[in-house]
């Protein structure tokens, strides 16, 4: 966990993550239970078909992706609501050929919530949750985001409010929920709640 503690809010202008806590009596436990509980929702959507019929939706599969993300929308309400690991918000697969392969699950909390309130739901000294900030929605007609070297979106060059205007986009501080992905087959703590892949992802 030492490893983690020097990516703390230094992932990047587009991404906050939460600080790592020092570890309390029980949380090694709890985090136990969730990953044991989403190798159960990986062994029912190993077949993407399987999730599709589940009302699980493709999150823009026209766009080439390391991970696709597949979600479900009535999920992602229960999870501003209440946790429950057993319904994920969506499930992360990875492209193959003309299928995909499930490799983990995100689950989401309200962008209201502190951080001891998603530390209620994951513990914060295994997991730490993200969220996308400084986003500039492209005007009409000037989507760039597919480019090597984007202005708008997640991967943009701009992060400020005064540049966004500038352009012409529509600048979000926060887009979407608190999120974390959990990949519950890898071995070890670290390797399931891995900070780099939840970034690279």
């Amino acid at each position: 966990m030492n490893s983690m503690e020097s990516h703390h809010m230094e992932m990047g202008p587009h991404m906050k993550m939460t600080a790592l806590r020092p570890g309390q009596p029980g949380d090694a436990e709890k985090a136990r239970k969730v990953a044991e509980v989403a190798r159960g929702v990986m062994e029912k959507y190993k077949d993407y078909h399987v999730a599709l019929s589940d009302n699980f939706v493709i999150f823009h599969p026209e766009v080439p992706q390391k991970q696709y993300h597949f979600t479900n929308y009535g999920y992602a309400f229960e999870a501003a609501r209440v946790f429950n690991p057993e319904h994920p918000t969506s499930l992360l697969y990875e492209k193959t050929g003309d299928g995909y392969r499930l490799v983990g699950v995100m689950y989401t909390a309200p962008k209201r919530f502190t951080e001891d309130d998603l530390n209620e739901r994951i513990p914060l000294s295994i997991a730490q949750w993200h969220e996308h900030v400084n986003f500039c929605r492209a005007p009409e007609g000037k989507q760039d985001t597919l480019s090597p070297h984007p202005k708008f979106g997640l991967r943009g060059s701009i992060t400020a409010k005064d540049e966004c205007d500038a352009a012409g986009g529509e600048f979000h501080p926060i887009i979407f929920n608190w999120m974390v992905h959990l990949y519950p087959l890898e071995k070890t703590p670290e390797q399931m709640w891995s900070v780099e892949r939840q970034h690279a992802d």
